[in-house]
């Protein structure tokens, strides 16, 4: 691939705004006209034009005017196999895991169901601005397989692996922990760094996989220390009371995933509304993380993540955020900030303690830093996405700050002529309005790895 430059407003992190309380913006770097420099897929220079365009003679640059580009979204927990279920009424997480998912994900031991759902899938993400996530997939190996296998052919980062659950499953949907450790072992080896595909052993909670399940885990994660480990923790309060009764040696919900060696770096819990302090404590110390899923928090009625205590800057626990389809209702990322914005605005209002109240507060910076550098943090590839430093990989979204409701286009049309900022000042709140009132409509186009993935129809 030959250098090229890409030619736009930027925005990006190169800090957590949570350690800049009252200064966030000093977390944030913005280029009103600034120049992106990739080469073979990756970043190789970027800053403003005019300092840039001067190293690089000759180069080729696509100007993209009147928009805003940032770092591509990252979808820290979402179930590829329930992207068909979107819409089905909630209930709560065990009926509606009954009712709708699990004759859902069944379908998955078709290859070619699995496929033709790999390829919608992946439209969707890149549709709504995500380039990386860290994926559940089912029992069934097809489904693992052609999910890597379609994330290849469109170059796109992906964490992912076969999802273990032996117990409380449905006939023919259940995998011994005898099979569920042959056949992750078989995939670690088939997919495992190559290309963009990173594997997470995956149990896929502790409440559904017996003590054999999680110890074949235990000793995949032995075997293959460089895997990702992705799983669910303390969703409900229902489950984390059964979790006393299925694991009793144990004195909490984060201490089964101790038990087994699973919690360290690389380590995501998705949820952890009902962890205690403690658990909150140790997580931050061993160096895992938890994915913040608001739209299926609230969709399911499970509870409201505290985010302001696991932002504490004593024991700060690193994050992601996911959408969580299908117990979250939409894919894309803006809706997500806009869920964890009104959890964060409910438990600012019931707090007590100033200094965690305000931690619960989601800011522009605060919400596209987590869905940028703090998501690619906390699933530990920041070294390879998540802002536009130089040697990382080139996966950029670029917004439209005037897409989504006419309201919002009203609205955004008061801050920046053309919805284009001028001014640092200026993109937080544009993007703060596209966060809180925006869609996928705001997606224009979405690159991966240096190559244009998504054009929203009728734009050129």
């Amino acid at each position: 691939m030959t250098e090229f430059g890409i030619r736009a407003s930027f925005l990006d992190f190169i800090d957590d705004p949570w350690r800049h309380v009252g200064r966030e913006s000093e977390a944030a770097r913005f280029h009103a006209d600034g120049l992106l420099v990739v080469e073979d897929g990756r970043i190789i220079d970027f800053g403003a034009h005019d300092e840039v365009a001067a190293r690089h003679a000759g180069l080729a640059v696509t100007t993209i005017s009147d928009r805003l580009v940032l770092p591509g979204f990252i979808d820290g927990h979402v179930h590829f196999p329930q992207t068909r279920v979107i819409g089905a009424f909630g209930e709560h997480l065990l009926p509606w895991l009954e009712k709708w998912v699990f004759p859902e994900e069944i379908k998955f031991s078709d290859r070619a169901y699995a496929r033709e759902a790999a390829g919608r899938f992946f439209d969707s993400l890149v549709a709504s601005g995500t380039t990386t996530c860290q994926a559940f997939t089912t029992t069934a190996s097809a489904a693992t397989e052609e999910l890597f296998d379609e994330a290849a052919r469109r170059n796109m980062r992906l964490i992912a692996g076969l999802t273990g659950i032996d117990r409380l499953a449905p006939d023919g949907y259940s995998l011994s922990a005898e099979n569920f450790y042959r056949d992750s072992k078989r995939l670690i080896e088939r997919y495992h760094r190559q290309g963009r595909g990173l594997y997470a052993i995956t149990p896929r909670n502790a409440h559904v996989c017996t003590p054999d399940t999680m110890a074949a885990a235990e000793r995949l994660k032995r075997e293959h220390p460089d895997c990702w480990v992705n799983t669910h923790l303390a969703e409900t309060t229902g489950e984390c009371e059964d979790m006393r009764e299925l694991y009793p040696d144990s004195a909490d919900y984060v201490a089964v995933y101790e038990k087994y060696g699973l919690v360290g770096p690389k380590f995501s819990g998705g949820h952890g509304v009902w962890l205690s302090d403690d658990e909150f404590d140790r997580l931050s110390a061993g160096g895992g993380a938890i994915t913040f899923c608001p739209c299926s928090n609230l969709f399911l009625g499970s509870g409201l993540f505290r985010l302001g205590r696991a932002t504490d800057p004593a024991h700060r626990v690193r994050l992601s955020f996911g959408s969580d389809v299908g117990g979250g209702n939409r894919l894309s990322m803006l809706n997500v900030l806009d869920e964890a914005y009104k959890v964060g605005m409910m438990n600012n209002g019931m707090l007590d303690d100033p200094a965690e109240a305000e931690r619960n507060k989601l800011s522009a910076y605060r919400g596209f830093w987590s869905i940028t550098l703090g998501g690619a943090e906390g699933l530990y590839i920041d070294d390879l996405v998540g802002n536009f430093a130089p040697g990382k990989e080139a996966d950029f979204v670029v917004l439209d700050c005037n897409g989504g409701p006419q309201a919002l286009r009203w609205r955004q049309s008061l801050i920046a002529q053309n919805g284009t900022p001028a001014t640092l000042e200026q993109a937080a709140d544009l993007l703060f309005g596209l966060m809180v009132a925006g869609d996928d409509r705001a997606i224009e186009q979405t690159w991966a790895m240096g190559r244009q993935v998504y054009l929203r129809p009728g734009s050129t």
